[in-house]
Protein backbone atom coordinates (compact mmCIF):
# COMPACT_ATOMS: atom_id res chain seq x y z
CA UNK A 1 0.00 0.00 0.00
CA UNK A 2 1.30 3.44 -0.92
CA UNK A 3 2.36 5.64 1.95
CA UNK A 4 -0.03 8.31 0.70
CA UNK A 5 -3.10 6.07 1.10
CA UNK A 6 -5.34 6.04 4.16
CA UNK A 7 -7.70 3.22 5.18
CA UNK A 8 -10.77 5.19 6.21
CA UNK A 9 -12.58 2.03 7.35
CA UNK A 10 -9.96 1.08 9.94
CA UNK A 11 -11.88 2.49 12.91
CA UNK A 12 -9.57 0.67 15.34
CA UNK A 13 -6.78 3.02 14.27
CA UNK A 14 -6.91 6.02 16.66
CA UNK A 15 -5.85 8.46 13.95
CA UNK A 16 -8.70 7.33 11.67
CA UNK A 17 -11.19 7.73 14.53
CA UNK A 18 -9.78 11.21 15.21
CA UNK A 19 -10.10 12.15 11.54
CA UNK A 20 -13.74 11.04 11.38
CA UNK A 21 -14.95 12.75 14.55
CA UNK A 22 -13.04 15.92 13.59
CA UNK A 23 -14.30 16.24 10.02
CA UNK A 24 -17.84 15.79 11.31
CA UNK A 25 -17.29 18.60 13.83
CA UNK A 26 -16.21 20.81 10.91
CA UNK A 27 -19.21 19.57 8.89
CA UNK A 28 -21.57 20.83 11.60
CA UNK A 29 -19.86 24.23 11.78
CA UNK A 30 -20.50 24.66 8.05
CA UNK A 31 -24.13 23.54 8.37
CA UNK A 32 -24.62 26.20 11.06
CA UNK A 33 -22.56 28.86 9.27
CA UNK A 34 -24.44 28.64 5.96
CA UNK A 35 -27.81 27.45 7.25
CA UNK A 36 -29.36 30.75 6.18
CA UNK A 37 -28.21 30.61 2.53
CA UNK A 38 -30.82 28.17 1.12
CA UNK A 39 -33.53 29.92 3.16
CA UNK A 40 -32.68 33.49 2.17
CA UNK A 41 -35.64 33.78 -0.20
CA UNK A 42 -38.02 32.76 2.62
CA UNK A 43 -36.30 35.04 5.16
CA UNK A 44 -36.41 37.90 2.65
CA UNK A 45 -40.17 37.48 2.27
CA UNK A 46 -40.79 37.00 6.02
CA UNK A 47 -39.01 40.25 6.94
CA UNK A 48 -39.79 42.12 3.69
CA UNK A 49 -36.07 42.71 3.07
CA UNK A 50 -34.58 44.59 0.15
CA UNK A 51 -32.01 42.98 -2.15
CA UNK A 52 -29.31 45.19 -0.60
CA UNK A 53 -30.26 44.03 2.91
CA UNK A 54 -29.96 40.40 1.80
CA UNK A 55 -26.52 41.11 0.34
CA UNK A 56 -25.55 42.78 3.63
CA UNK A 57 -26.46 39.56 5.48
CA UNK A 58 -24.17 37.64 3.12
CA UNK A 59 -21.27 39.98 3.90
CA UNK A 60 -21.94 39.99 7.64
CA UNK A 61 -21.91 36.20 7.67
CA UNK A 62 -18.23 36.05 6.69
CA UNK A 63 -16.93 39.24 8.34
CA UNK A 64 -16.43 38.06 11.94
CA UNK A 65 -14.53 35.01 10.72
CA UNK A 66 -11.56 37.21 9.75
CA UNK A 67 -10.50 38.13 13.32
CA UNK A 68 -12.02 34.91 14.70
CA UNK A 69 -9.65 32.67 12.75
CA UNK A 70 -6.64 34.61 14.01
CA UNK A 71 -7.90 34.37 17.60
CA UNK A 72 -8.87 30.70 17.32
CA UNK A 73 -5.45 29.88 15.83
CA UNK A 74 -3.76 31.37 18.90
CA UNK A 75 -6.12 29.56 21.29
CA UNK A 76 -5.63 26.21 19.52
CA UNK A 77 -1.85 26.40 19.71
CA UNK A 78 -2.10 27.30 23.41
CA UNK A 79 -4.94 25.10 24.72
CA UNK A 80 -5.28 22.32 22.14
CA UNK A 81 -8.00 21.46 19.59
CA UNK A 82 -10.15 19.34 21.92
CA UNK A 83 -11.15 22.14 24.30
CA UNK A 84 -11.42 24.84 21.64
CA UNK A 85 -13.54 22.84 19.16
CA UNK A 86 -15.94 21.72 21.89
CA UNK A 87 -16.41 25.24 23.18
CA UNK A 88 -16.91 26.69 19.70
CA UNK A 89 -19.63 24.17 18.81
CA UNK A 90 -21.59 24.76 22.01
CA UNK A 91 -21.41 28.57 21.81
CA UNK A 92 -22.23 28.75 18.09
CA UNK A 93 -25.18 26.40 18.61
CA UNK A 94 -26.62 28.91 21.07
CA UNK A 95 -26.10 31.85 18.68
CA UNK A 96 -27.78 29.88 15.90
CA UNK A 97 -30.86 29.47 18.11
CA UNK A 98 -30.91 33.23 18.68
CA UNK A 99 -30.78 33.86 14.92
CA UNK A 100 -33.68 31.44 14.43
CA UNK A 101 -35.79 33.41 16.92
CA UNK A 102 -34.91 36.91 15.62
CA UNK A 103 -37.84 39.32 15.19
CA UNK A 104 -36.23 42.18 13.27
CA UNK A 105 -33.66 42.79 10.54
CA UNK A 106 -31.33 44.33 13.12
CA UNK A 107 -31.41 41.11 15.15
CA UNK A 108 -30.88 39.01 12.03
CA UNK A 109 -27.86 41.13 11.12
CA UNK A 110 -26.34 41.02 14.62
CA UNK A 111 -26.67 37.26 15.09
CA UNK A 112 -25.53 36.54 11.52
CA UNK A 113 -22.46 38.67 12.23
CA UNK A 114 -21.75 36.75 15.45
CA UNK A 115 -22.27 33.41 13.70
CA UNK A 116 -19.31 34.25 11.49
CA UNK A 117 -17.26 33.11 14.51
CA UNK A 118 -18.24 29.48 13.84
CA UNK A 119 -16.35 29.67 10.54
CA UNK A 120 -13.14 29.63 12.55
CA UNK A 121 -13.76 25.98 13.39
CA UNK A 122 -11.83 24.95 10.29
CA UNK A 123 -8.55 26.14 11.82
CA UNK A 124 -8.94 23.87 14.84
CA UNK A 125 -9.13 20.66 12.85
CA UNK A 126 -6.12 21.57 10.72
CA UNK A 127 -3.94 21.47 13.84
CA UNK A 128 -5.66 18.31 15.13
CA UNK A 129 -5.24 16.36 11.86
CA UNK A 130 -1.67 17.65 11.46
CA UNK A 131 -0.82 16.18 14.88
CA UNK A 132 -2.11 12.72 14.01
CA UNK A 133 -0.87 12.10 10.43
CA UNK A 134 2.69 11.89 8.98
CA UNK A 135 3.91 14.17 6.18
CA UNK A 136 3.28 11.56 3.45
CA UNK A 137 -0.40 11.36 4.43
CA UNK A 138 -1.14 14.78 5.86
CA UNK A 139 -2.25 16.32 2.55
CA UNK A 140 -4.85 13.63 1.91
CA UNK A 141 -5.96 13.62 5.57
CA UNK A 142 -6.34 17.42 5.64
CA UNK A 143 -8.18 17.22 2.31
CA UNK A 144 -10.65 14.68 3.70
CA UNK A 145 -11.11 16.80 6.81
CA UNK A 146 -11.66 20.01 4.85
CA UNK A 147 -13.62 18.53 1.95
CA UNK A 148 -16.02 16.37 3.90
CA UNK A 149 -16.46 19.15 6.44
CA UNK A 150 -17.07 21.81 3.77
CA UNK A 151 -19.81 19.55 2.42
CA UNK A 152 -21.86 20.82 5.36
CA UNK A 153 -22.93 23.82 3.30
CA UNK A 154 -24.17 21.55 0.50
CA UNK A 155 -25.94 19.26 2.98
CA UNK A 156 -27.67 22.29 4.44
CA UNK A 157 -28.66 23.59 1.01
CA UNK A 158 -30.14 20.20 0.08
CA UNK A 159 -31.95 19.48 3.35
CA UNK A 160 -32.94 22.67 5.18
CA UNK A 161 -35.58 23.94 2.70
CA UNK A 162 -37.27 20.52 2.84
CA UNK A 163 -37.05 20.41 6.66
CA UNK A 164 -38.62 23.88 6.78
CA UNK A 165 -41.48 22.64 4.56
CA UNK A 166 -41.98 19.59 6.81
CA UNK A 167 -42.42 21.83 9.83
CA UNK A 168 -44.80 23.93 7.73
CA UNK A 169 -46.26 27.35 8.42
CA UNK A 170 -44.55 30.72 8.34
CA UNK A 171 -42.04 29.63 10.99
CA UNK A 172 -40.80 26.44 9.31
CA UNK A 173 -37.49 28.12 8.49
CA UNK A 174 -37.00 28.98 12.17
CA UNK A 175 -37.36 25.35 13.24
CA UNK A 176 -34.96 24.19 10.52
CA UNK A 177 -32.31 26.69 11.57
CA UNK A 178 -32.84 26.03 15.28
CA UNK A 179 -32.36 22.31 14.74
CA UNK A 180 -28.86 22.88 13.36
CA UNK A 181 -27.92 24.85 16.48
CA UNK A 182 -29.13 22.11 18.81
CA UNK A 183 -27.17 19.45 16.91
CA UNK A 184 -23.98 21.54 17.01
CA UNK A 185 -24.20 22.07 20.78
CA UNK A 186 -24.81 18.37 21.49
CA UNK A 187 -21.89 17.33 19.28
CA UNK A 188 -19.63 19.83 21.07
CA UNK A 189 -20.09 17.80 24.27
CA UNK A 190 -19.52 14.53 22.36
CA UNK A 191 -16.28 15.87 20.85
CA UNK A 192 -14.94 16.89 24.25
CA UNK A 193 -15.55 13.39 25.59
CA UNK A 194 -14.00 11.52 22.64
CA UNK A 195 -11.18 13.61 21.14
CA UNK A 196 -7.47 13.70 22.09
CA UNK A 197 -4.99 16.39 21.03
CA UNK A 198 -2.14 14.02 20.08
CA UNK A 199 -1.39 10.33 19.69
CA UNK A 200 -0.42 8.57 22.91
CA UNK A 201 3.14 9.42 23.89
CA UNK A 202 3.44 12.41 21.53
CA UNK A 203 4.23 15.96 22.59
CA UNK A 204 1.85 18.81 21.83
CA UNK A 205 4.24 21.58 20.78
CA UNK A 206 3.28 25.11 21.79
CA UNK A 207 4.71 28.50 20.78
CA UNK A 208 7.02 30.08 23.34
CA UNK A 209 4.69 33.10 23.48
CA UNK A 210 1.11 33.81 22.43
CA UNK A 211 -0.06 36.86 20.52
CA UNK A 212 1.48 36.35 17.09
CA UNK A 213 3.61 34.16 14.86
CA UNK A 214 7.27 33.80 15.70
CA UNK A 215 9.23 34.84 12.60
CA UNK A 216 12.92 34.19 12.05
CA UNK A 217 14.37 37.43 10.65
CA UNK A 218 13.68 41.18 10.80
CA UNK A 219 12.64 41.33 7.14
CA UNK A 220 9.98 38.71 7.80
CA UNK A 221 8.73 40.68 10.81
CA UNK A 222 7.98 43.72 8.65
CA UNK A 223 6.49 41.44 6.00
CA UNK A 224 4.25 39.86 8.65
CA UNK A 225 3.07 43.25 9.92
CA UNK A 226 2.23 44.30 6.35
CA UNK A 227 0.34 41.06 5.68
CA UNK A 228 -2.03 41.85 8.54
CA UNK A 229 -3.19 45.10 6.94
CA UNK A 230 -5.53 43.59 4.27
CA UNK A 231 -7.58 41.93 7.02
CA UNK A 232 -8.29 45.32 8.59
CA UNK A 233 -9.00 46.89 5.22
CA UNK A 234 -11.60 44.17 4.56
CA UNK A 235 -13.30 44.93 7.87
CA UNK A 236 -13.20 48.68 7.13
CA UNK A 237 -14.80 48.05 3.73
CA UNK A 238 -17.53 46.09 5.46
CA UNK A 239 -18.19 48.98 7.87
CA UNK A 240 -18.34 51.38 4.93
CA UNK A 241 -20.76 49.07 3.13
CA UNK A 242 -23.06 49.13 6.16
CA UNK A 243 -22.74 52.90 6.67
CA UNK A 244 -25.44 55.52 5.86
CA UNK A 245 -23.71 56.12 2.52
CA UNK A 246 -24.72 52.59 1.46
CA UNK A 247 -27.07 50.23 3.31
CA UNK A 248 -27.66 52.48 6.31
CA UNK A 249 -27.46 49.69 8.89
CA UNK A 250 -24.94 51.74 10.88
CA UNK A 251 -25.01 55.42 11.85
CA UNK A 252 -22.20 57.80 10.88
CA UNK A 253 -20.91 57.87 14.45
CA UNK A 254 -20.96 54.06 14.71
CA UNK A 255 -19.11 53.76 11.39
CA UNK A 256 -16.43 56.21 12.47
CA UNK A 257 -16.14 54.42 15.81
CA UNK A 258 -15.50 51.15 13.98
CA UNK A 259 -12.85 52.79 11.78
CA UNK A 260 -11.09 54.13 14.86
CA UNK A 261 -11.43 50.80 16.65
CA UNK A 262 -9.82 48.98 13.73
CA UNK A 263 -6.84 51.35 13.79
CA UNK A 264 -6.43 50.83 17.56
CA UNK A 265 -6.82 47.07 17.16
CA UNK A 266 -4.14 46.91 14.46
CA UNK A 267 -1.73 48.94 16.61
CA UNK A 268 -2.41 46.61 19.54
CA UNK A 269 -1.89 43.50 17.39
CA UNK A 270 1.32 44.97 15.94
CA UNK A 271 2.61 45.64 19.47
CA UNK A 272 1.87 42.04 20.46
CA UNK A 273 3.65 40.72 17.37
CA UNK A 274 6.62 42.93 18.17
CA UNK A 275 6.65 41.71 21.77
CA UNK A 276 6.59 38.06 20.65
CA UNK A 277 9.45 38.53 18.17
CA UNK A 278 11.78 41.31 19.32
CA UNK A 279 13.70 39.39 21.99
CA UNK A 280 14.46 36.22 20.08
CA UNK A 281 15.31 38.15 16.89
CA UNK A 282 17.87 40.24 18.80
CA UNK A 283 19.38 37.07 20.22
CA UNK A 284 19.37 35.40 16.79
CA UNK A 285 17.39 32.36 15.66
CA UNK A 286 19.34 29.12 15.15
CA UNK A 287 19.43 28.04 11.50
CA UNK A 288 17.70 24.74 12.25
CA UNK A 289 14.62 26.60 13.58
CA UNK A 290 14.28 29.08 10.70
CA UNK A 291 11.49 29.13 8.13
CA UNK A 292 10.54 31.59 5.38
CA UNK A 293 7.50 33.76 6.10
CA UNK A 294 6.95 34.10 2.35
CA UNK A 295 5.62 30.52 2.51
CA UNK A 296 2.85 31.70 4.84
CA UNK A 297 2.15 34.80 2.74
CA UNK A 298 1.79 32.89 -0.55
CA UNK A 299 -0.49 30.32 1.07
CA UNK A 300 -2.58 33.19 2.49
CA UNK A 301 -3.16 34.68 -0.97
CA UNK A 302 -3.80 31.27 -2.51
CA UNK A 303 -6.52 30.69 0.08
CA UNK A 304 -7.86 34.19 -0.60
CA UNK A 305 -8.83 33.15 -4.12
CA UNK A 306 -9.77 29.50 -3.44
CA UNK A 307 -11.76 29.49 -0.21
CA UNK A 308 -12.64 33.18 -0.49
CA UNK A 309 -14.33 32.61 -3.83
CA UNK A 310 -16.05 29.45 -2.54
CA UNK A 311 -17.56 31.31 0.42
CA UNK A 312 -18.78 34.09 -1.83
CA UNK A 313 -20.22 31.75 -4.46
CA UNK A 314 -21.91 29.44 -1.92
CA UNK A 315 -23.58 32.53 -0.42
CA UNK A 316 -24.95 33.84 -3.72
CA UNK A 317 -25.42 30.77 -5.92
CA UNK A 318 -28.98 29.84 -4.83
CA UNK A 319 -30.14 33.37 -5.68
CA UNK A 320 -28.11 33.30 -8.92
CA UNK A 321 -29.94 30.20 -10.12
CA UNK A 322 -33.28 31.54 -8.90
CA UNK A 323 -32.87 34.82 -10.81
CA UNK A 324 -31.18 33.38 -13.90
CA UNK A 325 -33.55 30.52 -14.73
CA UNK A 326 -37.30 31.01 -14.91
CA UNK A 327 -39.62 28.55 -13.19
CA UNK A 328 -37.32 27.62 -10.31
CA UNK A 329 -38.53 27.78 -6.70
CA UNK A 330 -36.20 28.25 -3.69
CA UNK A 331 -36.01 24.49 -3.00
CA UNK A 332 -34.96 23.63 -6.57
CA UNK A 333 -32.53 26.57 -6.73
CA UNK A 334 -30.93 25.43 -3.45
CA UNK A 335 -30.55 21.88 -4.75
CA UNK A 336 -28.98 23.04 -8.02
CA UNK A 337 -26.62 25.42 -6.22
CA UNK A 338 -25.57 22.68 -3.79
CA UNK A 339 -23.61 21.11 -6.66
CA UNK A 340 -20.84 23.65 -6.05
CA UNK A 341 -20.25 22.62 -2.45
CA UNK A 342 -21.10 18.97 -3.18
CA UNK A 343 -17.78 18.59 -4.98
CA UNK A 344 -16.00 19.07 -1.65
CA UNK A 345 -16.49 15.36 -0.98
CA UNK A 346 -13.95 14.43 -3.66
CA UNK A 347 -12.27 17.67 -4.75
CA UNK A 348 -10.54 18.77 -1.58
CA UNK A 349 -9.19 15.29 -0.73
CA UNK A 350 -8.04 15.05 -4.36
CA UNK A 351 -6.11 18.30 -4.01
CA UNK A 352 -4.44 17.01 -0.85
CA UNK A 353 -3.63 13.66 -2.44
CA UNK A 354 -2.15 15.29 -5.55
CA UNK A 355 0.02 17.47 -3.31
CA UNK A 356 1.30 14.43 -1.42
CA UNK A 357 1.89 12.56 -4.68
CA UNK A 358 3.11 15.15 -7.19
CA UNK A 359 4.45 18.06 -5.13
CA UNK A 360 2.87 20.99 -3.27
CA UNK A 361 3.90 23.87 -5.53
CA UNK A 362 3.22 22.21 -8.89
CA UNK A 363 -0.20 20.99 -7.79
CA UNK A 364 -1.24 24.43 -6.53
CA UNK A 365 -0.17 26.12 -9.76
CA UNK A 366 -2.21 23.71 -11.90
CA UNK A 367 -5.31 24.02 -9.71
CA UNK A 368 -5.33 27.82 -9.58
CA UNK A 369 -5.00 27.91 -13.36
CA UNK A 370 -8.02 25.58 -13.61
CA UNK A 371 -9.91 27.75 -11.13
CA UNK A 372 -9.45 30.83 -13.31
CA UNK A 373 -10.76 29.01 -16.38
CA UNK A 374 -13.68 27.62 -14.37
CA UNK A 375 -14.88 31.05 -13.24
CA UNK A 376 -14.54 32.37 -16.78
CA UNK A 377 -16.90 29.57 -17.85
CA UNK A 378 -19.41 30.50 -15.12
CA UNK A 379 -19.41 34.10 -16.35
CA UNK A 380 -20.92 32.85 -19.61
CA UNK A 381 -24.00 31.22 -18.01
CA UNK A 382 -27.32 32.82 -18.95
CA UNK A 383 -31.00 31.95 -18.87
CA UNK A 384 -30.64 30.46 -22.35
CA UNK A 385 -28.39 27.67 -21.04
CA UNK A 386 -29.70 24.16 -20.49
CA UNK A 387 -29.92 23.95 -16.68
CA UNK A 388 -28.08 20.58 -16.34
CA UNK A 389 -25.22 22.04 -18.39
CA UNK A 390 -25.03 25.04 -16.03
CA UNK A 391 -24.87 22.67 -13.05
CA UNK A 392 -22.09 20.63 -14.71
CA UNK A 393 -20.12 23.83 -15.39
CA UNK A 394 -20.59 24.85 -11.75
CA UNK A 395 -19.31 21.50 -10.49
CA UNK A 396 -16.30 21.52 -12.83
CA UNK A 397 -15.31 24.97 -11.58
CA UNK A 398 -15.84 23.95 -7.96
CA UNK A 399 -13.50 20.95 -8.37
CA UNK A 400 -10.54 23.25 -9.06
CA UNK A 401 -11.60 25.70 -6.33
CA UNK A 402 -11.85 23.07 -3.62
CA UNK A 403 -8.90 20.98 -4.79
CA UNK A 404 -6.90 24.22 -4.57
CA UNK A 405 -8.01 24.60 -0.95
CA UNK A 406 -6.85 21.05 -0.28
CA UNK A 407 -3.48 21.82 -1.84
CA UNK A 408 -3.03 24.93 0.33
CA UNK A 409 -3.68 23.06 3.56
CA UNK A 410 -1.65 20.07 2.48
CA UNK A 411 1.28 22.43 2.98
CA UNK A 412 0.22 24.50 6.03
CA UNK A 413 1.16 21.85 8.66
CA UNK A 414 4.60 21.50 7.02
CA UNK A 415 5.68 25.11 7.57
CA UNK A 416 6.22 25.11 11.36
CA UNK A 417 4.46 22.47 13.52
CA UNK A 418 4.15 24.32 16.82
CA UNK A 419 2.50 27.29 15.07
CA UNK A 420 0.23 25.33 12.74
CA UNK A 421 -2.88 26.75 14.40
CA UNK A 422 -1.75 30.35 13.91
CA UNK A 423 -0.57 29.73 10.32
CA UNK A 424 -3.87 28.00 9.54
CA UNK A 425 -5.69 30.84 11.26
CA UNK A 426 -4.00 33.48 9.14
CA UNK A 427 -4.54 31.56 5.90
CA UNK A 428 -8.14 30.93 6.91
CA UNK A 429 -8.64 34.61 7.70
CA UNK A 430 -7.37 35.49 4.23
CA UNK A 431 -10.01 33.15 2.84
CA UNK A 432 -12.60 35.32 4.54
CA UNK A 433 -10.89 38.50 3.36
CA UNK A 434 -11.38 37.08 -0.12
CA UNK A 435 -15.05 36.36 0.61
CA UNK A 436 -15.70 39.89 1.89
CA UNK A 437 -13.82 41.33 -1.09
CA UNK A 438 -15.74 39.29 -3.66
CA UNK A 439 -19.15 39.76 -2.00
CA UNK A 440 -18.53 43.50 -1.76
CA UNK A 441 -17.67 43.52 -5.46
CA UNK A 442 -20.88 41.58 -6.14
CA UNK A 443 -22.92 44.38 -4.56
CA UNK A 444 -21.66 46.71 -7.32
CA UNK A 445 -21.63 44.47 -10.40
CA UNK A 446 -23.73 41.90 -12.25
CA UNK A 447 -23.20 38.17 -11.83
CA UNK A 448 -21.15 37.70 -15.03
CA UNK A 449 -18.72 40.48 -14.07
CA UNK A 450 -18.47 39.03 -10.57
CA UNK A 451 -17.23 35.69 -11.94
CA UNK A 452 -14.80 37.44 -14.30
CA UNK A 453 -13.31 39.42 -11.39
CA UNK A 454 -12.57 36.19 -9.52
CA UNK A 455 -10.93 34.71 -12.63
CA UNK A 456 -8.74 37.81 -13.05
CA UNK A 457 -7.63 37.78 -9.40
CA UNK A 458 -6.72 34.10 -9.77
CA UNK A 459 -4.37 35.04 -12.60
CA UNK A 460 -2.53 37.48 -10.33
CA UNK A 461 -2.26 34.97 -7.48
CA UNK A 462 -0.95 32.33 -9.89
CA UNK A 463 2.12 34.57 -10.28
CA UNK A 464 2.55 34.74 -6.49
CA UNK A 465 2.49 30.93 -6.19
CA UNK A 466 5.51 30.81 -8.51
CA UNK A 467 7.54 32.11 -5.52
CA UNK A 468 6.47 29.23 -3.25
CA UNK A 469 9.24 26.81 -2.16
CA UNK A 470 8.59 23.06 -2.16
CA UNK A 471 8.88 21.71 1.42
CA UNK A 472 11.88 19.42 1.88
CA UNK A 473 14.06 17.97 4.61
CA UNK A 474 13.07 18.07 8.27
CA UNK A 475 11.34 20.51 10.59
CA UNK A 476 12.99 21.11 13.97
CA UNK A 477 10.97 21.34 17.19
CA UNK A 478 12.24 21.70 20.75
CA UNK A 479 10.76 19.36 23.37
CA UNK A 480 9.85 20.72 26.83
CA UNK A 481 12.96 19.10 28.30
CA UNK A 482 15.19 20.96 25.81
CA UNK A 483 15.92 18.05 23.51
CA UNK A 484 15.45 18.40 19.74
CA UNK A 485 12.93 16.44 17.65
CA UNK A 486 13.15 16.31 13.85
CA UNK A 487 9.89 16.00 11.89
CA UNK A 488 10.01 14.87 8.27
CA UNK A 489 8.27 17.29 5.85
CA UNK A 490 9.29 15.63 2.58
Amino acid sequence: MSQTKINLLDFKDPKIKTLHITWFAFFLTFVVWFSHAPLLAVIKEAFDLTTQQVKALMILNVAMTIPARILIGILVDKFGPRHVYSGLLVISGGICLLFATANSYEQLAMFRFLLGFVGAGFVIGIRMVGEWFPAKQVGLAEGIYGGWGNFGSAAGAMSLPTIALLFGGDDGWRYALGLTGVLAAIYGVFYYLNARNTPKGSTYFKPKKSGGLEVTCWRDLWFYLAMNIPMYIALAVLAWKLSPANLGLLTDSATNLIYGGLVVLYIFQASQIWKVNAEHLREGVPDMQKYKFKQVAVLDWAYFVTFGSELAVVSMLPLFFLETFEGLDPVKAGLLASGFAFMNLVARPSGGYMSDRFGRRKTLLVLICGLAMGYFLLSQISGAWWIPLAVIATMCCSFFVQAGEGAVFAMVPLVQRRMTGQIAGMAGAYGNVGAVTYLTALSFVEYDTFFLLIAASAGVIFLAVLFLDEPSGKMTEILPDGTVELIDVT
